[in-house]
């Protein structure tokens, strides 16, 4: 019996020898590990001790976490004003305080700041509410300082793509005003408050854009309820205000647009029987279209507003239309004159007080007299090829020669009615009449000769009067066309000044910070 019980006796003491000897050896191996760590090691070990990543850092339930938000913005890539999305390229600065990172720095050698990889602390669920991703990249996994107080500053360096309303009107001397909307997307303001970090945002880092001027960016706190739920949710506004460098814009497109509304005054000064000129108007007004498309790519698809440089296209695509139609207009007036169509009384006042209005001289239409009998144009009364008296002289306009012949006496004929054609003042007398040999002519012979004068007369008359008549008309389109002419340029003047320097002077200033 009492051997039964040293035996019993004798295994318990060895079962309890085994676990104080690995218990042991565990202890000397542990004091030999943390002798072996640096302070930085044994802090983080310290504070990721049991440390939960997933619950708010606060031992009072009540108390919220207070976010303090900000940027620094260091690039504008690109303002798609197709699309209206705007990306850019932020720091992402926010700092809360963390009761559970909170040590003494004289337990670590004076240790009063580490850095911490952000997996491995809790992070407020900060997001873009107005982005156009898909929220699935997340923000950069960058270190978090971490200071002995517990105060915690993780700046992830992100790239937004943020939705923003664009406004055409000016366009290309356009500002845009853009927001980014951040704060936590699940926690309430009771649990998480979002405050601005700082009201002046950080711009020492930005890289100047091409494309864009930036104004001002400004950070505004909003406390908005939504009908989810009763709590309110903070959130910063940021607000960016751009204005576009017009440069590019001006040698790409208002001056070629200005010197194609130019050529549309060519039109007018060609001659009225060309053809051309409807064909120069319908390139001009091709080639405004073109540009009408090449902007309308670029701008977005909305009623909403309607671009200055698209205002500008449309007026002058109008003139040059009008142009075109009056163009033709002009060359149907100058062709009238081929049917034999007399340039009727009104339209005569009418060209007369044109041209004294343009100080234009007129050399085939004249102002009808009181009478209302049939006016000659000027150039038709400088023709004074003969003179009747005794007889008839016929000479030619240069006076380089005179052939005289005298058919009163001889023939015994009146020809002080007979008006000859300024084609006949060159020709020379029928040599029977030139001859004055003493031998009397025949009377058949000369009512042969008078005859046939009086028809050719009567021929170079109609002629004459055909050629007058195809003149004035041309006369009345070239003075119709001077006109329109000076009135065209007007309003390509008028229509380059007020949409192109008028309107974008005096177009309203935009509101930097959103109310």
């Amino acid at each position: 019996m009492n051997i039964l019980l040293r035996v019993f006796q004798f295994l318990i003491s060895l079962s309890l020898q085994v676990p104080l000897r690995a218990q042991s050896g565990n202890y000397f191996d542990d004091m030999d590990y943390t002798r072996n760590l640096t302070d930085e090691q044994r802090l983080f070990r310290k504070l990721l001790l049991g440390y939960d990543k997933n619950t708010r850092p606060v031992f009072n339930a009540s108390d919220p976490v207070t976010i303090f938000l900000g940027i620094t913005l260091t690039q504008i890539f690109d303002l798609d004003e197709k699309n209206q999305v705007l990306t850019t390229n932020v720091w992402l600065d926010q700092e809360w305080h963390d009761q559970k990172l909170i040590w003494k720095p004289e337990d670590f050698n004076g240790l009063n700041k580490i850095r911490i990889p952000c997996r491995h602390i809790w992070k407020p669920d900060i997001v873009l509410y107005n982005s156009v991703e898909d929220y699935t990249d997340g923000y950069m996994q960058s270190l978090a300082m971490v200071s002995h107080d517990g105060t915690v500053f993780w700046p992830p360096i992100v790239k937004f793509q943020s939705t923003c309303q664009i406004d055409i009107t000016y366009f290309p001397f356009d500002d845009q005003i853009c927001n980014m909307k951040l704060g936590s997307w699940a926690y309430d303001g009771f649990q998480v408050d979002v405050n601005n970090r700082s009201v002046p945002v950080d711009l020492s880092n930005y890289v100047s854009n091409g494309e864009w001027h930036l104004v001002s960016v400004t950070a505004k706190r909003n406390v908005v309820y939504y009908p989810c739920c009763p709590e309110p949710f903070p959130d910063v506004i940021f607000t960016i205000h751009l204005q576009r460098r017009t440069l590019y814009y001006t040698y790409n497109v208002i001056i070629p647009c200005v010197m194609l509304s130019s050529l549309t005054l060519l039109v007018f000064w060609m001659s009225p029987d060309s053809g051309e000129k409807v064909t120069l108007g319908l390139t001009v007004l091709l080639a405004f279209s073109v540009f009408m498309l090449l902007i309308a790519e670029n701008m977005p698809a909305t009623s909403n507003f309607v671009p200055l440089i698209g205002m500008y296209l449309t007026s002058v695509m109008g003139i040059t239309s009008m142009s075109v139609m009056l163009a033709v207009l002009v060359s149907n007036i100058s062709y009238k004159g081929q049917h034999q169509i007399p340039l009727p009384r009104l339209m005569r006042y009418f060209i007369v007080g044109l041209a004294r209005i343009m100080c234009t001289k007129l050399y085939y239409i004249s102002p009808p007299n009181k009478t209302g009998g049939r006016v000659l144009s000027p150039a038709r009364n400088r023709r004074n090829f003969y003179r009747v008296g005794n007889g008839t002289h016929v000479s030619n306009d240069s006076g380089c020669a005179l052939v005289e012949y005298e058919l009163g006496d001889t023939l015994g004929v009146n020809l002080e009615n007979l008006r000859l054609p300024s084609s006949v003042r060159h020709q020379q007398a029928p040599a029977s009449v030139r001859s004055r040999s003493g031998e009397r002519i025949k009377e058949d012979d000369i009512d042969l000769i008078l005859s046939l004068l009086k028809k050719l007369l009567v021929r170079e008359s109609e002629r004459e009067e055909e050629d007058d008549l195809n003149k004035q008309w041309e006369e009345a389109a070239r003075v119709i066309d001077r006109f329109l002419f000076y009135i065209f340029f007007l309003l390509t003047i008028l229509a380059t000044i007020v949409t192109l320097v008028i309107m974008p002077l005096t177009k309203p200033e935009k509101p930097t910070v959103l109310t």
